[in-house]
């Protein structure tokens, strides 16, 4: 496996929560992305790879909350080195560091937490798209993308179609070829979905969520409305619920309340559970490998 690491700080990170390899550079260490005011500007992103020429299909790994930085869970690595050995390139754009929030925002309640919010990270999934697309060893047909929790909610809205008129429409369109979303808020109204249980999500390609029955920070219960609204759509949502599993269950940490996680679903804003499922993680490895293997391959 070849590791490109974006930025020396960035990479040493990641390398600290178990990804393993390598040393060179990508050019700039960064991506191009837009601003919300249309400026140009450039998020770090760390590329993984299979050894060998390619072309590789590839996934787009959107972090969750805790960002890319010391703080990171560690899921997007942990994603990442299950995908690379399975023969796919990786890339993790960083949303967070460049933009005033290193250490995430699972805890931040400011109002520059929406700043950093999904609706932003949309454009820079696009954006890590297309430059998967630019590189030779990947097959730019084949991009699939995945997040979990902040970033499963990022990829529930890079994967729902908007207005015509809208600047990402033609992009959504002949975008990703597939999406995973682990443990996604699913009460935002994406398109036509309204995000109380009324309307219908319609992804523009195959989508698999998998989650908890015992999430606290994302309920199950609104992706199993969003999932069966889908129902009659083009690409009819999968949804996998996990008996037992927590927010967090593809954690190597244990189960844990921390009060002080910013939570709309808890009563007092405040306080989340988290923390790994041998046996979710295990069965979860298996869905996702075997549906990019299907709609990647």
């Amino acid at each position: 496996m070849v590791v490109l690491l974006a930025r020396r700080a960035l990479g040493l990170a990641l390398l600290a929560g178990g990804l393993t390899a390598c040393a060179a550079a990508a050019p700039e260490g960064t991506i191009a992305t837009t601003a919300p005011n249309g400026a140009v500007e450039h998020i770090p992103t760390v590329i993984a790879r299979p050894d060998g020429p390619g072309p590789f299909p590839a996934v787009v790994i959107l972090h969750d909350c805790s960002g890319l930085g010391p703080g990171s869970s560690g899921a997007p690595g942990r994603w990442s080195r299950e995908l690379v050995a399975r023969g796919y390139v990786v890339l993790m754009p960083d949303s967070f560091t460049t933009r005033g929030h290193p250490g995430g925002v699972c805890t931040d309640a400011s109002r520059s937490r929406g700043e950093v919010g999904p609706a932003r990270r949309v454009v820079d999934a696009y954006a890590a798209l297309a430059h998967a697309r630019s590189l030779p060893f990947v097959d730019g047909r084949r991009v699939g993308v995945m997040g979990g929790s902040h970033g499963g909610s990022t990829t529930l809205a890079v994967m729902a179609p908007e207005s015509g008129g809208e600047p990402l429409a033609r992009d959504r369109r002949g975008g990703f070829a597939a999406a995973v979303a682990l443990y996604p808020g699913c009460r935002a109204a994406l398109g036509s979905w309204r995000g109380d249980g009324s309307g219908t999500y319609r992804a523009v390609a195959p989508l698999l969520i998998l989650i908890g029955d015992k999430d606290d920070w994302t309920p199950a219960a609104p992706c199993v409305e969003l999932a069966r609204s889908s129902r009659s759509t083009e690409h009819p949502v999968d949804i996998v619920v996990y008996p037992g599993a927590h927010h967090s269950f593809d954690s190597d940490r244990p189960v844990r309340y921390v009060a002080t996680r910013v939570n709309m679903n808890a009563p007092a804003g405040r306080g989340a559970t988290t923390g790994g499922d041998p046996q979710a993680w295990a069965d979860s490895i298996r869905r996702v490998t075997e549906f990019f293997e299907r709609t990647l391959r």
